[in-house]
C-alpha cells in the first residue's frame, strides 16, 4: 500500500501542487472534515491516512467512523487537520481511494444481505484493479463478504483452459494435489462426478442453471456419503444481486463474484475546508 500510495502521488503531485502553491500562504493551518454525499459502507481509512502522512506527517487524520460502518448522507467521514497546502494537495487522492473502496464495500454489503441466513458465503475474485487487490479484499471483508485465493501462489484452482492442455480431470487432479488443497471448475454433472471421486476438495461450478446446481449439490452430497469426506461447493458465473439468493439455495457453500471488484459504483464523498487560521 505504501508503495502504491508513493507512485499515486507522483503520479499526482508531479513536481508540486502549482494552484495551491500560488494561492495557500505555506504557513496557513486548516481544518476540513470528508463528508458522504450518499448512503453506502465506507471503508479506505487506512489508505486515506497514509496518502496524508506521505504528503506531510503532520497532517492528523482522524476517522469517525470505522471500515465496514454504514454511513448516510452527511455524515462526516473523518477529520482532517495540518498545514492547509498539504490538505488540499492531497484532497484528491484520499477521496479515490476511499470512494473506491467504499464502493467495493457497499456491493459487498448488498451481497452478503442478499445470502443471509442461506448459509452460503460470498467470495471475491481475482477480477481487482492491479497493485489494488489487498485494499479492495480487505474492502470485500468490511462489507461482510469473504476472501478466495490472494493470487496464483497461494491456492491451487484448476481452470477449464488448464484442462484443455492436461484433459485428464482425474490425472490433473492427481498432480496439482502435491501443492495441497485442489479446487477445480466444472462445466456439467459428468465432470462433477468425476472430480468428486478423483479428490477435489473445492469444485467450481460454473455458469450453470439453477437446475443444474441443484443436480450438482445432490450429487456432490451422495458421493461425500460414500466418501466420508466433505466436497466444498462453489458457484461462479452470472451471479447478480437477483439471483445470488436463489443460487445460494440450492445448497452451494460458496457463490464467487467477480463484480465485487471489478464492477463497483465508487460512493460519494466530499472534502470540505471548515476552518483556517
Amino acid at each position: 500500500m505504501r508503495e502504491l500510495i508513493r507512485l499515486a502521488i507522483k503520479e499526482d503531485l508531479g513536481s508540486g501542487d502549482v494552484t495551491t502553491n500560488c494561492l495557500v500562504p505555506n504557513d496557513l493551518r486548516s481544518e476540513a472534515a470528508i463528508i458522504a454525499k450518499e448512503k453506502g459502507v465506507i471503508a479506505g481509512f487506512e489508505a486515506a491516512k497514509e496518502v496524508f502522512r506521505q504528503i506531510n506527517p503532520r497532517v492528523k487524520f482522524s476517522p469517525r467512523k470505522k471500515d465496514g460502518a454504514a454511513v448516510k448522507r452527511g455524515d462526516v467521514i473523518a477529520i482532517i487537520k495540518g498545514p492547509a497546502r498539504a490538505v488540499l494537495s492531497g484532497e484528491r487522492l484520499a477521496l479515490n481511494f476511499m470512494q473506491r473502496l467504499s464502493g467495493v464495500a457497499t456491493m459487498s454489503a448488498s451481497f452478503a444481505a442478499a445470502v443471509k441466513g442461506t448459509g452460503a458465503k460470498i467470495l471475491d475474485t481475482r477480477k481487482t484493479t492491479p497493485l489494488w487487490r489487498a485494499l479492495e479484499k480487505k474492502a470485500v471483508k468490511a462489507g461482510g463478504c469473504f476472501n478466495h485465493r490472494s493470487g496464483l501462489f497461494d491456492a491451487v484452482l484448476i481452470k477449464d483452459n488448464h484442462l484443455c492442455v492436461e484433459k485428464d480431470i482425474a490425472r490433473a487432479i492427481k498432480k496439482a494435489k502435491r501443492f495441497g488443497r485442489v479446487e477445480i471448475e466444472v462445466k456439467d454433472l459428468e465432470e462433477l462426478k468425476k472430480a468428486a471421486v478423483s479428490g477435489a476438495d473445492i469444485i467450481l461450478l460454473d455458469n450453470m442453471s439453477l437446475k443444474m446446481l441443484r443436480k450438482c449439490v445432490g450429487a456432490a452430497r451422495a458421493i461425500e456419503k460414500k466418501l466420508s469426506k466433505k466436497i466444498l461447493l462453489e458457484a461462479s458465473g452470472g451471479i447478480t444481486l437477483k439471483n445470488a439468493r436463489a443460487v445460494a439455495k440450492t445448497g452451494v457453500d460458496y457463490i464467487s463474484v467477480g463484480a465485487l471488484t471489478h464492477s463497483p459504483k465508487a460512493l460519494d464523498l466530499s472534502l470540505q475546508i471548515v476552518k483556517c487560521r
